[in-house]
């Protein structure tokens, strides 16, 4: 085995082995480095969004989807299975590529030249092995939302203010199958969507002041069986009963990170390591693949016949820049989303209810904020366009609901609402914005 590669990519997850395929198809010499080359097990990178298939098309990696009980791959239509089994395929994928190297060892940390500074690579340690060095052009840190790397080059730190807990619910009687359900409007989110032809996955946001109280799983699966049951569908619940009866409880911190320009020489930042929003949306897939179709397209031998040149960082300038076409509206809609339905503020509640009935109210007001979610329109404007719409729509909703004497109360506190609105989207886009 070589110890000197064109690129080395620290993880094989969904940015790891997509990166490293759209490599290796342009020729490059890869060594992929991942702890562990078992099957996953997590109730995380569940759901691709239909934009996230596109993206999967775009890099060649779609035949990923079969096998695995996801739906059928031929029309840009959102996908859900089990993580696991799409990672083990993607895996595959890419081991099979000629000029790439699997190598199952535990990424220690990255080499520095001494000199410059640049990273150059990476030492590892395969199980019960002592430490080598592996030497690359361009090094990948694609080791997602719990990097053990990325604090020495990231500015930011992820928080999380609530976790998902999820369990698995067998045969449960979905009004319509092979669609994926959020339910807004009663606490925070939940989510329900099938990851096999029989088993379907609901993960309940629990802010961790909430968790701070209940103490105990046990007190968790009360929670869930007191406050949760109700607010889904009735065919749904006897399948949900049993599954706080007897199910595994497992839980994920709900973590976010805005993305800051990495300016350390040899060194790319993709995907969960880089950037992090709610999961409510579920779009990480999608721009942790939109990450590696964006990254192939600056790094093509075209532009940068060797990953060792200069040209490299000018092109992560661009990529840190140009990755904001894609990953600013989810990262924005997901805050917004978020802290909209969480919120116990009286005016934002009002928004809450004008949101529900704005979308009711037929395809013209909810197929773009559809398209939005989905990874399909990615133009940041088109999101401020309906959000603000949503908000004019529930001043006025709810101005025509009261009598006259109230109308100065009213006009008041649709000000605040209006107020709270832009407070609920100013932080993401300053987010955004930064360098």
């Amino acid at each position: 085995m070589t110890s000197k590669y064109d690129a080395l990519v620290v993880g094989a997850g969904i940015s790891g082995c997509a990166i490293a395929s759209a490599f290796a198809r342009q020729g490059r010499h890869v060594l992929v480095v991942e702890r562990s080359l078992r099957e996953l097990d997590r109730i995380v990178g569940e759901l691709l969004q239909p934009g996230g298939v596109a993206a999967l098309f775009q890099l060649e990696l779609a035949h990923c989807l079969r096998g695995i009980e996801a739906t059928p791959a031929e029309r840009r239509v959102g996908r859900s299975f089990h993580h696991g089994r799409f990672v083990s395929n993607l895996r595959a994928a890419v081991s099979s590529q000629p000029g790439v190297t699997l190598l199952e060892a535990t990424a220690l940390e990255l080499l520095r030249d001494d000199r410059t500074g640049a990273v150059v690579g990476a030492a590892c340690v395969r199980s019960g092995g002592i430490p080598e060095k592996y030497y690359a052009s361009l090094t990948v840190l694609a080791d997602g939302a719990s990097s053990n790397l990325r604090s020495r080059y990231a500015r930011d730190r992820p928080t999380a203010r609530s976790h998902f807990w999820g369990l698995e619910m067998l045969d449960a009687d979905l009004p319509h199958p092979r669609y994926a359900y959020g339910i807004l409007g009663v606490g925070s989110p939940v989510l329900m969507y099938q990851i096999s032809a029989r088993e379907t996955r609901i993960l309940i946001d629990i802010p961790n002041e909430v968790y701070c109280q209940l103490g105990t799983r046990k007190s968790v699966r009360d929670y869930i069986r007191q406050r949760i049951v109700p607010t889904v569908p009735p065919s749904v619940q006897p399948s949900l009963r049993q599954a706080i009866k007897s199910g595994r409880l497992r839980s994920m911190p709900n973590s976010q990170m805005p993305s800051t320009r990495n300016k350390t020489p040899g060194l790319v930042i993709p995907g969960d390591a880089s950037n992090m929003r709610h999961p409510v949306t579920g779009a990480g897939m999608t721009v942790a693949l939109k990450d590696a179709a964006l990254l192939a397209e600056l790094l093509s031998p075209a532009r940068v016949p060797s990953l060792a040149d200069i040209q490299v960082l000018r092109e992560m300038r661009r990529f840190h820049w140009q990755r904001k076409a894609y990953s600013a509206s989810p990262n924005i809609l997901a805050q917004a989303l978020y802290l909209l339905f969480v919120s116990e503020d009286p005016a934002l509640i009002i928004m809450q209810q004008g949101f529900i009935r704005y979308v009711q109210e037929g395809e013209q007001n909810f197929a773009e904020p559809a398209w939005i979610t989905g990874g399909l329109v990615d133009d940041p404007l088109r999101l401020f366009y309906h959000f603000f719409k949503i908000a004019i729509y529930s001043i006025r909703f709810q101005l025509q609901q009261i009598v006259w004497l109230k109308l100065p109360a009213a006009l008041f506190q649709s000000v605040l609402l209006f107020g709270s609105a832009i407070a609920i989207v100013w932080r993401p886009i300053t987010d955004e914005l930064q360098l």
